[in-house]
């Protein structure tokens, strides 16, 4: 089997903490001469299985993982199952597994890495097992993001939900390097902005959607094409909402008659809508036409 440099992670939202392991990996990768660079993502998250109570929002479809993981140097993405026969496994049956699948020459984590039954295994653990088994471990330090109002963080997945469940859209793009991005589906919705003449994509979303509000965004649609978006989240409250949703307004896109984007039918697109800015909260206008003003 073809050796490997190896790192582990849920790589949840492949934020610049998690592009660091992975041109680290690569870099490392190069200097030894093998192709060969594995980003290996728990998928759904281990506690999915452990705590399904506590489970953290998702922040990246597979398909997202994948396309930013493979720009920081990762050759290969694999996604785990966090079953309950691999949870149950002991440290030293976990790194056996690992050698057996992915035979690692050299395995690249971050200081806080555990594996193993009860996080029972830590980075001494792995330069011990490594020390044994022939592979070589590589400690790469958090990286450090400084957030609009100067306070500075340590890259993660928890600080980014934080930050979403606060609306603070822009500093999320710090810790993920780029924009965050909502993924969904368009659907049927109940058209009142076609019929107010502002024809809105209403948005299946799979991915955690930041606090309610209104947001400028840019919609990025199936051709790959982007387009100024204006982006609605919450319950609609002129109207006496009581379903959360997420709808966008696109500008400068072309309309059918019926409100359909040309080129693409009514409903069942994928649609990417990457969050720029908070512009404000959601507001209760007395009527429509103040609504419209």
């Amino acid at each position: 089997m073809t050796r490997s440099v190896v790192t582990f992670g849920s790589f949840d939202g492949v934020h610049v903490g998690h592009a660091a392991l992975v041109r680290a990996a690569a870099v490392r990768a190069r200097d030894l001469g093998l192709s060969r660079v594995v980003a290996v993502c728990f998928q759904p998250h281990p506690r999915s299985v452990l705590r399904p109570e506590a489970v953290p929002s998702v922040l990246s479809t597979r398909q997202q993982r994948r396309h930013w993981l493979a720009p920081a140097g990762a050759s290969e993405v694999a996604f785990l199952r966090p079953s309950p026969e691999l949870l149950a496994a002991g440290p030293e049956e976990f790194m056996a597994w690992m050698q057996a699948e992915l035979c690692p020459a050299v395995v690249v984590e971050g200081q806080s890495f555990r594996f193993g039954r009860g996080r029972a295994g830590d980075m001494r653990l792995l330069r011990e097992a490594g020390a044994r088994a022939g592979f070589e471990v590589m400690e790469v330090p958090p990286v450090e993001v400084t957030l609009d109002d100067h306070s500075v963080v340590v890259a993660s997945s928890s600080i980014c939900r934080w930050l979403l469940a606060s609306g603070r859209v822009a500093d999320a793009a710090r810790v993920l390097g780029r924009p965050y991005e909502v993924a969904g589906v368009v659907e049927r919705g109940d058209r009142r902005g076609r019929e107010m003449g502002f024809p809105t994509a209403n948005i299946h979303w799979h991915t955690t959607l930041p606090a309610a509000g209104v947001y400028a965004a840019w919609a990025v649609l199936p051709d790959g094409s982007r387009w100024p978006a204006a982006v609605n989240i919450g319950e609609r409250p002129t109207f006496a909402g009581r379903t959360y949703t997420c709808e966008a307004h696109l500008l400068g896109v072309t309309a059918q008659p019926g409100g359909a984007i040309s080129g693409l039918p009514e409903y069942g697109w994928p649609i990417s809508l990457q969050m720029i800015r908070w512009i404000r909260d959601q507001v209760r206008f007395p009527s429509r036409p103040q609504l419209l003003d």
